[in-house]
Parts: C-alpha cells; structure tokens; sequence
C-alpha cells in the first residue's frame, strides 16, 4: 500500500513501455517471390480479346420473343369415326335404286338368332338413385372365384403331417416302454377316484381359508394363510393335469 506523501502531488514524466518487435514471418521472401513470378505489368488490361458483334446487327424490337410454329389445320384425331355431314338442301338424292332385301324378315331373324345381353351390374349408394359399377366397387367376392378358394393351404397339411407323425412316435415309445413294463397305464376308474380326491382335499382347504380371520395381524397366520394358498393352487394345477390328459401312464 503506498504510504501518503506530499511528494506524490510533483508531476511526474509518463514513462511508456516500449513496443515489442513487429512479427515478421520467415515465409515472406518466398511469398514474395511466388507472387512476381510469371507476371507483368498491365497483362490484364487492354481490349478484350472476344468477338465483338457486327454494329448493324443491333437488338431489335421483339427480336428476344419466343417463335411459335408455322400455322397449321387443326384436326381432332377422331374425324375418322365421325358421321357424315348433314347434306346440304341443294343436294340432290339418287333416285332409282331399289333393293330386293326383306328388312322385316332380315330383322326378325336377327333378333331370334341374337343372344340376350346381360345388363350390367350396377349399385346406387346416393339417394337420388346415382348408379355406378359394381365389379369395381369391391362388393363382389372376387376371390371366391379363385381356383385354389376352398382348399387347405400347404402349411397346413404339412403341419398337421408333422404333428401325426410326433404323434405316432410317441405312442410307438409309450406301447414299447409298456411292454417292458417299466410304465403302467392308468385306468379310467382310478383317474376319476383321484380326481375326486384332489377336489374333496380342496375343498376342505377352502372351507378352512375361508373361516380364517380377515386381519392378519400376526407372524403365524399369515404364515398359515400363506401355506393354504399354496396347497390350493398345487391341488388346481393337479386337478387341470388329471382333466386334460385322458391317457395317463406311470413309470
């Protein structure tokens, strides 16, 4: 902290810091160089050397407007296919030519050889009775029209193969095991005793489930409601395996 002094109020003379060295890059001769070389005073300057358009053939009045085509007729592309013009009142008629064709019995004979047109297949959707075709409406079952509509399809002939032939192997190891001796079959009288059996068991279960006290405020009864939860669903899972499989064997 500078301490205060009467001799700080003398004017003093600024000293300023010198200026550091003005950077120079060592590339500058060579830049230098570089740039002179293959030049030369006013090379770009002068007339320019293009071809300078003749003074008569100056830009003229619509000279810049697109050209249309030459006139021509105009002709629908169906002049061909039209009918002829009414004649005109000056025109004569030929007179004098006669024919030995019997229109009524020509058209009678027509219309009895003539096979009846279909009319078409038409569907209104507006109120006003507005008609429009039905075969792209996609109302029509088109795809009952198909050569293979009806038939099972490949994959699944294929699959139900498969599962028969897995089928057929099983029985085939069942019946050899059988014979050893080493599985028993089940017979239809046991299975139903034993299933009468899981659901009388479960039904005692749940007849004490359901006199057990609704607060579970204690370690030992929700360790018993617990434990009876479990045997139910063990005795469900039995009872389901016994009414599924019809065939049961032992081993």
């Amino acid at each position: 902290m500078m301490e205060e002094s009467i001799y700080n109020l003398i004017p003093r003379e600024e000293v300023r810091p010198p200026k550091p060295a003005r950077h120079q890059s060592q590339f500058r001769s060579t830049v230098k160089v570089e740039t002179k070389t293959n030049k030369s005073p006013h090379k770009t300057m002068g007339p320019a050397k293009v071809q300078v358009d003749d003074p008569q053939g100056f830009l003229k009045k619509r000279s810049k407007e697109p050209q249309l085509p030459e006139k021509t007729t105009f002709k629908y592309p169906d002049d061909d296919k039209k009918k002829p013009t009414v004649p005109n009142k000056t025109d004569k008629p030929l007179m004098g030519i006669k024919s030995t064709k019997n229109f009524i019995t020509t058209n009678a004979v027509e219309n009895i050889m003539s096979v009846p047109k279909k009319p078409a297949s038409n569907f209104a959707d507006t109120k006003k009775g507005d008609t429009f075709p039905l075969d792209q409406s996609g109302l029509v079952p088109k795809y009952i029209k198909r050569k293979d509509f009806g038939e099972v399809p490949t994959y699944l002939t294929r699959r139900k193969e498969e599962v028969e032939r897995a089928q057929e192997e099983y029985d085939a190891y069942v019946r050899e095991h059988y014979k050893r001796g080493a599985m028993k079959k089940l017979s239809e009288d046991e299975r139903q005793g034993i299933l009468n059996g899981l659901k009388k068991n479960w039904e005692e279960i749940h007849h004490q489930y359901q006199g057990l006290s609704v607060v579970t405020d204690t370690a030992p009864k929700k360790a018993r409601k617990e434990r009876m939860e479990a045997e139910m669903k063990q005795l469900e899972r039995d009872i389901e395996l016994l009414e599924k499989h019809k065939v049961i064997y032992i081993a």
